[in-house]
């Protein structure tokens, strides 16, 4: 009779109680359960989890549910879509991803990473030296602090000739810390070029698309600018609804959608660049209003890419619009406006204005 008998420890406790312990009686199909081994998992509120070859109906709780699910690690928040989001259960592989953790953090974290980085390896490399007295000459100051000194000089392959290693076992510390002082600085100077080259759109998007008829038709306007002022080579828009859907099971779910843009292509995107979406009887946005999007959280999701004709590298930007951005019966104010000199002026700090327009009544 093989019976399996496990615990684990509830979160943000150091000992369990009795009360925060889960146990499980798990049988093989083949075999009898005691009638001892029930009884007492009845008693004490024990699950007994069975083949379902047996007879006997599978107990499980509500209690022992949650404490499987639950995570002892804390959730940590991540902002997707201009929502925050707390993710449960993911297990965090740092090392096993350190490229991409050491492009995605801040300048400040990252050079506070290397940092904490150097010290500790010159603390675990001053601790080899002082595993053999004397292998240092001319230790000063003596004892740890000396070592420690060493470690930096000889880390970073800068020798002032005074402390240098004298015994064979110092030498071979030695080595191994310049070895790994040299891939050091490779893999550092890599990764602060990487970071430095990475290209970045610098694409203003307007906080508020607007809903107004044009031409006798609605029509969803969207609108970005060019903070460079250089020229995006072959730029491309798409545009995307988010909301959420029923269905008639009850299951909820996210659903995308795409929406037409009437030129989603631009050769040269150098100022500004207004998207229009006419909301006719294909579009998703058909018979919408804002009470109607609310109801089913929509967010809007604009993404623009792209050549940078100087640096000949692709440039990615994204904007989400939740429901509450949209303004309908609305219109952008003009960029472009010409002065009394016929000289033609591009004014961004009109970008995020808009006016409302006359009711239909009106």
């Amino acid at each position: 009779r093989h019976v399996k008998v496990g615990h684990r420890q509830t979160p943000h406790t150091t000992k369990p109680s009795s009360t925060e312990l889960g146990f499980a009686l798990c049988a093989h199909p083949n075999s009898q359960v005691p009638a001892i081994a029930l009884s007492f998992a009845r008693m004490a509120a024990i699950d007994v989890y069975l083949h379902p070859s047996h007879n006997q109906p599978l107990q499980t709780s509500t209690w022992w549910r949650q404490m499987v699910t639950r995570s002892s690690k804390p959730a940590r928040r991540i902002e997707a879509g201009g929502r925050s989001l707390f993710i449960h259960s993911l297990p965090r592989h740092s090392l096993h991803d350190l490229y991409h953790y050491c492009m995605t953090i801040s300048w400040p974290r990252f050079y506070l990473f290397i940092a904490a980085a150097f010290i500790a390896l010159n603390l675990l490399f001053a601790g080899l030296y002082q595993l053999q007295a004397g292998g240092i000459a001319n230790q000063f100051p003596p004892g740890f602090l000396g070592a420690f000194f060493f470690s930096v000089e000889t880390l970073a392959t800068v020798g002032y000739g005074d402390m240098h290693p004298q015994t064979l076992y110092t030498h071979w510390i030695s080595m191994l810390e310049i070895f790994i002082g040299m891939m050091s600085i490779a893999l550092i100077t890599g990764v602060t070029f990487a970071r430095f080259s990475r290209p970045r759109a610098r694409i203003v998007f307007t906080s508020s698309p607007v809903v107004r008829p044009l031409n006798g038709e609605p029509v969803l306007m969207l609108r970005a600018a060019n903070a460079r002022n250089n020229v995006i080579i072959d730029a491309s828009a798409r545009l995307r609804l988010l909301q959420q859907e029923v269905t008639a099971e009850g299951t909820t779910f996210r659903k995308l959608y795409d929406l037409t843009l009437v030129r989603d292509e631009h050769p040269m995107f150098v100022l500004g660049w207004t998207l229009m979406h006419k909301i006719d009887e294909r579009s998703p946005l058909y018979q919408r209003d804002a009470d109607s999007l609310a109801a089913v959280k929509a967010q809007l999701i604009l993404s623009i890419n792209g050549m940078d004709e100087t640096t000949i590298q692709p440039m990615v930007a994204r904007h989400t619009f939740s429901h509450q951005d949209i303004r309908w019966n609305h219109a952008f104010a003009d960029l472009i406006y010409t002065d009394e000199h016929e000289n033609d002026h591009v004014d961004y700090q009109r970008l995020q204005e808009v006016r409302p327009l006359p009711s239909a009544k009106d």
